[in-house]
């Protein structure tokens, strides 16, 4: 029995959620647009403003695609209406951001600026030249993007240098000591 799988999902006002004969999972809100194919077993309907994932069959496999299916729906339909956000800080002397039309120029204390180009879907902010927010409709895109930021210089335990999460600990180490 999946838990989440049999939960219905809440579509709020202002959003159209539609599923054709293949299975294709069409949302469109305020935010944007998204469009997801479930899974071969795995059917969802549309019924006075609730998305219901049902599962054709009892085999292992399609039980684990049904609670996948629904959250990857309800997360479309968060996205949509609400949007996510992640949000990065840099942490080292001389380490800053800034964006540039496209693209997100990052200066990391390598001997070379680091350039990363910017998706369609996605909108990054920089606060503070050390305080990147990434904004999107797409939950899998914006952890993505924030992941491949963190991943030119991910944070060091000995100063704590580097890209990380806002909130994120690093768990320090001592250096070498002289005796």
């Amino acid at each position: 029995m999946s838990r989440i799988g049999n939960k219905a999902v809440e579509i709020p006002d202002k959003v159209k959620v539609n599923v054709d004969e293949e299975g294709a999972v069409s949302v469109e809100g305020p935010k944007g647009k998204l469009r997801w194919t479930l899974p071969h077993q795995i059917r969802a309907s549309v019924e006075d403003n609730r998305v219901s994932v049902i599962r054709e069959a009892e085999s292992r496999n399609v039980k684990a695609l049904h609670g996948l299916s629904r959250s990857l729906v309800h997360n479309m339909v968060q996205g949509v209406s609400e949007g996510f956000t992640k949000q990065l800080e840099i942490e080292g002397v001389g380490f800053k951001a800034a964006v540039q039309g496209s693209t997100l120029n990052l200066s990391l204390g390598f001997s070379h600026p680091v350039s990363f180009s910017i998706p369609n879907d996605i909108k990054i902010t920089v606060a503070d030249n050390t305080k990147i927010t990434i904004q999107g409709v797409d939950k899998k895109l914006v952890g993505q993007v924030a992941a491949d930021i963190r991943r030119f210089y991910p944070p060091e335990p000995y100063k704590g240098k580097g890209v990380r999460y806002a909130g994120e600990q690093i768990r320090r180490k001592e250096g070498k000591t002289v005796q």
